[in-house]
């Protein structure tokens, strides 16, 4: 089992991206199941009132990670952790050129850039002490560009091939690295990045809480898995995005997300 046990010494995980969505989720998975915590987000306040309801010890950090000297104090904070949750995500719905560049940025500096920073600057620790796991939040949009999301998805691309070969780079070390791929989910980014359109499109069929997801995530980081894919109906569709033709594909993505903006 990569990540230690909740009755070991160092049972410590770090949680970026907490203060809502999938990430609190997660990090109330965690802490439920006995993990303290470090969590970190831009709402400072938000991880704090979080921080008083569970029944665990809890670092609270607010940073923006797209900033280098943010993510450098939070590596430093995460130092000696057990685990690492890099969930902290930015969207943004719409035509990359109707966007400023510095929002697009802002996306991939979030989802890319920190997640790699963290992972990058963190792993060589967990491989010297033998133990320690790693999960990424990637998405099921990475299987497949998605016009008028086009940044997002392809961030999440990156995410996927990088967690999928991380862990098998990793294998023998007693270290693991799990990306989960949520598909729709319950959260508010849907409006933060002026999606609302889409929220709720298909019925309770193709949307998930983030607690379902959360569950899974966690199931899959505690087991070392490579790959979560939470839901059947997400299985389904990753092989969707995968084999069909992108001539065909591509039309399909885009009239979907069309409805978000």
């Amino acid at each position: 089992m990569p990540l230690p046990s909740p009755d070991s010494e160092n049972r410590t995980v770090l949680v970026t991206g907490a203060s809502s969505g999938i990430g609190e989720a997660i990090a109330r998975e965690l802490a439920s199941r006995g993990y303290d915590l470090i969590l970190v987000a831009r709402r400072r306040e938000r991880l704090d009132a979080l921080a008083r309801e569970l029944d665990v010890q809890v670092e609270t950090l607010g940073a923006d990670l797209t900033s280098d000297r943010a993510r450098a104090r939070v590596i430093r904070a995460a130092s000696g952790v057990a685990g690492v949750v890099n969930n902290a995500g930015q969207a943004g719905f719409g035509d990359l050129v109707d966007h400023g560049p510095e929002r697009e940025e802002a996306i991939f500096r979030t989802n890319a850039l920190a997640l790699f920073d963290v992972t990058n600057r963190l792993v060589r620790e967990l491989v010297a002490r033998g133990e320690g796991a790693i999960l990424n939040v990637g998405s099921i949009t990475a299987f497949a560009p998605f016009p008028h999301n086009a940044t997002y998805a392809a961030t999440k691309a990156f995410v996927q091939s990088f967690s999928e070969a991380l862990h098998e780079e990793l294998s023998g070390t007693g270290v693991s690295c799990t990306v989960v791929s949520p598909g729709p989910t319950r959260t508010g980014i849907w409006e933060k990045s002026e999606g609302g359109g889409i929220e709720g499109l298909g019925g309770a069929l193709l949307w998930q809480s983030p607690e379902q997801v959360a569950r899974e995530a966690v199931d899959g980081m505690v087991a070392g898995r490579r790959t979560v894919l939470p839901g059947l109906t997400n299985k389904v569709a990753s092989l969707g995005y995968r084999f069909t033709p992108r001539t065909a594909l591509l039309p399909v993505t885009r009239a979907v997300t069309k409805y978000a903006v």
